[in-house]
């Protein structure tokens, strides 16, 4: 008879609670440690970007950019702008770690992701037992799980010659699935003709990667000014319902 999660060790509890990300991290860390090798970094380097970055996304990209010979301050910049986001993500988290110490949340915030904001989230609004260290200790689970998957995946790629041509492709491929999956209204759609037009046209002006630095931040502004005038004018917008984070928001819950 399967015992309850209350009867189960801690560690065994709060890997029930990660392993669904846990899992799915496996296949996509691969890829990542794969593409990061082709990319130039040797097994040591991708160990430490995956540990020190932590995110899928950022991750590709440095791949990305890198396998085109982009500069330095291209990576960093379009890297900051991508991770802006989790700034939003921590802010609606902070109201759950009142009183712990600066170095915990320091922590906490460079172990944080997409997906292990997700769990945490869910699991602060609907389980009241659920602590801070039950949270740190999640986003350390899916941590390791990635960092795991890289390296072997690092150690895959230098055992298995890769063409940079299909390391292109299939970034390519990754990224326009990821603009895909957000494609849920016309809103959205709008801003990446946007954003794709501003690309080509500012990569054209500054003849470098500056360019892709330069239109997402305009798309981003557009997109912001956008959003803000529809929630100011149309509060109960369909557009408005389809963009709401899957995980819940703060309003949601005090709902």
């Amino acid at each position: 008879m399967a015992r309850s999660d209350a009867e189960l060790p801690y560690w065994r509890r709060i890997l029930n609670a990660s392993l669904p990300v846990d899992l799915s991290y496996i296949p996509i860390g691969l890829a990542c440690g794969i593409l990061l090798h082709a990319s130039g970094f040797n097994i040591y380097m991708t160990a430490l970007v995956s540990l020190l970055v932590f995110s899928g996304g950022a991750q590709f990209l440095i791949a990305s950019l890198l396998a085109t010979n982009a500069p330095m301050y291209s990576v960093v910049l379009m890297m900051f702008f991508l991770e802006l986001r989790y700034a939003l993500l921590g802010s609606s988290l902070s109201k759950y770690l009142h009183g712990k110490s600066l170095g915990f949340t320091t922590l906490f915030a460079a172990s944080m992701n997409d997906e292990n904001y997700a769990i945490n989230y869910l699991k602060f609004s609907t389980d009241k037992n659920f602590t801070p260290r039950d949270a740190l200790n999640v986003e350390h689970y899916t941590l390791a799980f990635w960092t795991v998957s890289n390296i072997i995946g690092s150690i895959i790629g230098s055992a298995v010659s890769i063409n940079l041509t299909v390391v292109h492709f299939a970034l390519t491929a990754l990224f326009l699935y990821m603009i895909v999956m957000q494609l849920k209204n016309g809103l959205i759609i709008f801003i990446c003709i946007v954003s794709g037009f501003l690309a080509a046209v500012c990569m054209v002006i500054t003849k470098s990667t500056l360019g892709l630095v330069i239109s997402t931040l305009i798309a981003s502004f557009v997109g912001f000014a956008l959003e803000a005038t529809i929630r100011s004018k149309f509060p109960k917008s369909r557009i408005l319902r389809s963009m709401k984070n899957p995980a819940g928001s703060p309003e949601d819950v005090n709902e």
